[in-house]
């Protein structure tokens, strides 16, 4: 799925902008299609980055992020507007905005590097701004530039989606941490410079998924949707929602029951997940998914007893090799069933 998704992307995203004549970035004059080009990877590496972390998130969840749910567009079909929704665009645009602001730290772009707006500017008691600043301002002008222009549609559901791709690159800038190193005699620390770095991926993941738990259904005003929605001169998704959640993630229709499994909607039902018994490596969330994937959907929890292969009596051997045994264990994996004599679900066809 990651090939054919990262291939996907980047072909989109080049053909959504390929009729631009111009633009500037930094004062770094590109034109025609090479401006694209030139982030095309970055951009699909950075999708499929929150791709993967949406799989993270939502592992022990009814909804796990399923491969029919990527699209990102509402352009020529009809698509959802559940809070599910909202968290993949949140975490795809915030996925881009991550990688090519670290990508522009890193000097993978000629014209990019180092965020010093600040820089030699008093922070605050005894510290001042300097180092290398993570640019997010770049990654946050090309994430936008990318991923919006997928949004091709017109109605409540486009604007709900670019509001969710806005959240999402306000989490990057949300997460940011600030990093100091000390200065003066004897490490006395008597001033710090200090700098803004993005925070790892993996915690930024965790914010958006709280705001996907306190996520906003939004009641559509209609006089919004007359206004155009093209590439350039397009308004602003938050003016037709609440001018203080530009940073929540935001929703238009309930979800739909994911216990069933419906192949019209594209719902696999929980029927056959792996679920988590309690065990001293999972969290308490993970702990209650048996409960949450297969009791509160009508199934019963099946243990099944698998055997595993694992390293173990390992010895260190001068110089300078580890040896290990192979050891077969039994493990205990836990799944959801359906009751013996139930019927089969309903639009399971």
């Amino acid at each position: 799925m990651g090939d054919l998704f990262m291939l996907w992307l980047a072909v989109a995203v080049v053909c959504a902008t390929f009729s631009a004549s111009a633009w500037s970035v930094n004062n770094f004059l590109m034109t025609g299609p090479k401006a694209y080009l030139t982030y095309t990877t970055s951009v699909a590496l950075g999708a499929q980055s929150g791709i993967e972390e949406c799989k993270f998130q939502f592992a022990w969840e009814r909804w796990n992020c399923p491969e029919n749910a990527l699209q990102l567009s509402t352009h020529n079909r009809l698509r959802s507007a559940t809070r599910e929704t909202s968290f993949i665009h949140a975490i795809s645009s915030a996925g881009v905005m991550y990688t090519i602001t670290k990508n522009c730290s890193m000097g993978d772009f000629e014209n990019c590097g180092c965020d010093e707006s600040k820089k030699g500017k008093t922070g605050g008691h005894g510290w001042i701004w300097g180092g290398c600043s993570d640019n997010v301002e770049f990654g946050e002008r090309i994430s936008k530039l990318f991923v919006d222009s997928l949004e091709k549609g017109k109605d409540a559901r486009a604007l709900m989606n670019l509001h969710n791709n806005r959240a999402g690159r306000l989490a990057v800038r949300a997460t940011m941490r600030r990093t100091c190193k000390c200065h003066g005699i004897s490490g006395s620390c008597s001033v710090q410079t200090c700098w803004l770095q993005l925070a790892d991926f993996r915690e930024m993941g965790g914010y958006l998924k709280a705001k996907y738990d306190q996520a906003l259904k939004i009641e559509m005003d209609k006089r919004h949707l007359r206004a155009g929605n093209s590439a350039e001169g397009r308004w602003i998704p938050t003016e037709a929602f609440l001018p203080s959640a530009e940073a929540e993630l935001i929703f238009l229709e309930e979800s739909p029951d994911y216990c069933t499994r419906n192949s019209s909607l594209g719902i696999h039902g929980t029927e056959g997940r792996e679920c988590l018994q309690k065990s001293c490596n999972t969290s308490q969330w993970e702990q209650c998914s048996c409960g949450r994937l297969c009791t509160e959907c009508g199934l019963q929890v099946e243990e099944r007893r698998t055997h595993a292969i694992r390293s173990c009596n390992c010895k260190f051997h001068w110089c300078c090799t580890v040896k290990c045994d192979q050891c077969r264990h039994v493990v205990n994996k836990y799944y959801c069933v359906r009751s013996p004599g139930s019927a089969w679900d309903n639009g399971s066809a």
